[in-house]
């Protein structure tokens, strides 16, 4: 048994570490994007277009990952295109847990005429297809940053406000939250002190979820044309651009295709070790 709980231990570490590595490395080439690339990732030249990555033949020094059909650099407009994603993550995640996560404990902890409304809201949320919701809701707002963070964050606070309304119902259920009130704590008192901290861990592995989901809609929304101005290098519009022409520069397509997993799948398995780490039987 103990053998087993250090083996599962040790398998959350790595997981933490290689998805964490990951999230960080992006972070870093988010923020450093305008100095560490190569080219200028807007720069197009004809002559350049479709050069391969550095170790096939015919690769030009100054584009390591080739050039697509209009000769812009593949690797600069990578490193741009992880600026728009991290940001989206970042202010979308953010946004979407503080209003999900607020209406769920509401709902979970004061039950009641509050958990009536807010569970009859999300279940008629809940009834719409999200990508679809997603791509309607940047169609009638129009394209830009601003509408896909906000298209995110309409779609997906559902997501945070059934979790932690189930968790707020769990805790107000223990006894810690009955000494509370018959300490004279009051409710918010008792909601802010004892639930919050308690559910706080639930919130956080939902956070990075959240943020991988991000990433998704956004690289499915620039695949569409409708994410940023179309001269922005973003990952999906990358993938977008490398689908015709796939058989002549298949790099296009790859490289930025297996960013966008690699950046997912971290935030997925990231939510996956919080969880575990956070899991009291592991403890």
């Amino acid at each position: 048994m103990v053998d087993g709980r250090s083996m599962v231990k040790r398998r959350t570490g790595l997981r933490l570490w290689l998805s964490g590595g990951w999230i960080m490395l992006l972070v870093l080439a988010a923020l450093l994007a305008p100095w560490i690339s190569p080219q200028d990732p807007l720069a197009q030249d004809l002559f350049m277009g479709r050069l391969p990555p550095f170790w096939a033949a015919g690769a030009e020094p100054g584009y390591p990952l080739g050039t697509d059909s209009l000769g812009r650099d593949v690797l600069s407009r990578m490193l741009h295109g992880a600026r728009i994603a991290v940001l989206v993550a970042l202010i979308a995640g953010i946004c979407t847990g503080i209003i999900g996560a607020t209406l769920g404990l509401i709902a979970g902890y004061f039950r009641g005429w509050p958990d009536l409304v807010i569970s009859r809201l999300i279940d008629i949320w809940m009834a719409f297809p999200p990508v679809l919701f997603a791509i309607l809701l940047v169609a009638v707002v129009g394209p830009g940053l601003t509408s896909i963070i906000l298209a995110i964050v309409i779609i997906d606070w559902t997501r945070f406000a059934r979790v932690i309304r189930a968790e707020a119902m769990a805790q107000g259920a223990m006894d810690y939250t009955a000494s509370a009130r018959v300490a004279g704590q009051s409710r918010i008192g008792t909601m802010l002190t004892e639930i919050l901290p308690n559910v706080l861990p639930t919130i956080v592995v939902l956070l990075t979820l959240e943020m991988g989901i991000a990433v998704i809609v956004e690289a499915i929304l620039s695949f569409v044309n409708l994410s940023i101005s179309t001269d922005d290098p973003t990952w999906g519009g990358m993938i977008a651009e490398g689908r015709a022409s796939v058989h002549q520069a298949w790099w296009v397509l790859v490289f930025p295709l297996v960013a966008l997993f690699l950046t997912v799948l971290s935030f997925s398995q990231l939510g996956e070790g919080l969880k575990d780490r956070f899991d009291p039987v592991l403890r």
